[in-house]
């Protein structure tokens, strides 16, 4: 017997109740369904299709073709048409069109019955998992908790609902434990499309996953008036997280330890009892280093502002401190700031710095034409360039006890004379030479662009690879190839 249309659209609203899904998805379900019982019912090798009418539940079943070109390698008679046979059939069909033929309904036994149940239920359970996913892509950076529903070569599946997430072992903290049936929490790092279908991507060790659980155990960063600047993990050993209060009455600190450590403690007890320092954030570089170091003492800062770098003078004793065991501390300090942090002690600080002034000494005496006297005057005055000499104004260096205004005068002419000199050497060194300017298949626009990325002459592109021709200059691999093989002709002539 066949399946009555009451009984089909029966299926679609309890289906579709119970699973809370589109009544359109039930009905391609249970065509699907059909079709694939159709196939194994039909005596003949074929491909069936079945049209159910959304609103009656009646249902047509067809035998099915696709045209296909000349070339189709997997051509098989009885999936497929060449354009030119199903052209004589009718002159309409082209490449791409399904061919459709009415025929007889299945007959379904008790066994064929409950065959098609099955593929009917497979394809809700992937539509639903399908849905259930969809409505995670716009939370891509959210916390989720679902339960550990089993481990698979050391990743963990999670089930969220309907929907299954994977926790790779490369995003689980090194003490989770985690075991089947477990709560837990994790940031949602990814929803994307792989083999399988829709795949959520968890993880459980970035710094995001941090400050996430502390917007859960916080109220008052939950609510914005506590803001958590950064953080830094060594994920279930050692944090470091910057906090700001938007309130000045709010101790920052104190209400992200909350009473008796309660709040921390939570955070803690998520992430495998990984210890947390929380610091005041500052704007104050100097001031946030400080902060960031603790509990070690700090004797000094010495700021490169340019180079983002700083080197922090601390004494012998506070020196494994400061480092931390393994150079914990202060990696994860230099982490949340954003700086490059080098401890030194007082000795080590005053070799570096000697080295340093010394370098610059032989820089200055160089560049300056000057004696090692005034030279050194300069570099422990802190100018650490010519153009700084240049263009500083000349009051501060009037200022400086060992000069008079006339040695001012002449270190400042001849700074300035340097750096003219070197613009007018950069300048001269990016424009392209005649031979190259002339050399056949050139342009004044590829030929300037090549003078500034340091390739002036015809013997010069000569000399390149076509993959460093590239680097240099914008072009495609042919016109690289072209025009160095034009510069190296005059090598076989």
């Amino acid at each position: 017997m066949a399946i009555t249309n009451k009984e089909i659209l029966l299926m679609a609203d309890v289906v579709s109740r119970e699973k809370d899904l589109d009544r359109e998805v039930i009905f391609a379900a249970i065509e699907a369904a059909l079709s694939t019982a159709t196939k194994k019912w039909h005596k003949d090798e074929i491909n069936a299709s079945v049209i159910i009418d959304r609103e009656t539940g009646d249902y047509e079943t067809y035998r099915v073709w696709d045209v296909v070109d000349d070339n189709f390698e997997e051509f098989n008679n009885n999936y497929h048409y060449y354009v030119d046979e199903a052209q004589k059939l009718d002159p309409t069909y082209d490449l791409g069109t399904v061919i459709k033929e009415p025929i007889e309904q299945a007959e379904f036994g008790r066994i064929q019955a409950q065959a098609a149940k099955q593929v009917i239920m497979q394809k809700v359970r992937e539509a639903s998992r399908e849905q259930e996913i969809e409505r995670f892509q716009e939370r891509e950076g959210e916390m989720v908790s679902g339960t550990v529903k089993r481990m698979e070569r050391g990743d963990v599946i999670i089930a969220l609902g309907e929907a299954e997430a994977l926790l790779p072992r490369r995003n689980q903290i090194p003490m989770d434990g985690l075991r089947t049936g477990d709560r837990v929490r994790a940031l949602l790092q990814e929803v994307k499309s792989t083999n399988r279908g829709p795949q959520l991507f968890l993880d459980r060790v970035s710094p995001q996953f941090l400050i996430e659980l502390f917007k859960i155990e916080v109220p008052e960063v939950g609510e914005g008036l506590i803001e958590i600047h950064g953080a830094a993990r060594e994920p279930g050993i050692r944090a470091k997280i910057s906090v700001e209060a938007k309130d000045k009455r709010i101790d920052p600190v104190g209400a992200c330890v909350g009473i008796r450590g309660s709040r921390v403690q939570s955070v803690s007890n998520e992430i495998a009892g990984e210890r947390i320092d929380i610091i005041v954030w500052s704007d104050q570089i100097a001031d946030f280093a400080l902060k960031a170091l603790s509990p070690a003492e700090i004797e000094s800062l010495l700021i490169d502002e340019e180079k983002k770098a700083i080197d922090v003078v601390v004494s012998e004793e506070n020196q494994s401190r400061a480092i931390g065991r393994g150079g914990q501390n202060v990696r994860l300090a230099s982490e949340l700031i954003g700086w490059e942090l080098n401890i030194l002690t007082d000795e080590e600080a005053e070799k570096k710095q000697s080295e340093e002034i010394a370098l610059l000494v032989e820089k200055f005496k160089d560049q300056l034409n000057i004696d090692e006297d005034v030279a050194l005057v300069l570099a422990q005055e802190g100018f650490n360039s010519v153009d700084e000499v240049a263009y500083v104004e000349k009051q501060e260096l009037v200022e400086i006890e060992e000069f008079g205004e006339e040695m001012v005068d002449e270190l400042v002419r001849r700074a300035q004379d340097l750096m003219l000199t070197q613009a007018i050497a950069t300048q001269e060194a990016q424009v392209p030479q005649a031979d190259l300017l002339g050399m056949d298949g050139m342009d004044d626009e590829t030929a300037q662009a090549l003078a500034i990325a340091g390739v002036r002459t015809m013997e010069e592109l000569a000399e390149c690879a076509t993959d460093e021709l590239i680097e240099k200059v914008e072009m495609t691999e042919e016109r690289a190839q072209a025009l160095i093989m034009t510069a190296r002709a005059p090598w076989f002539e």
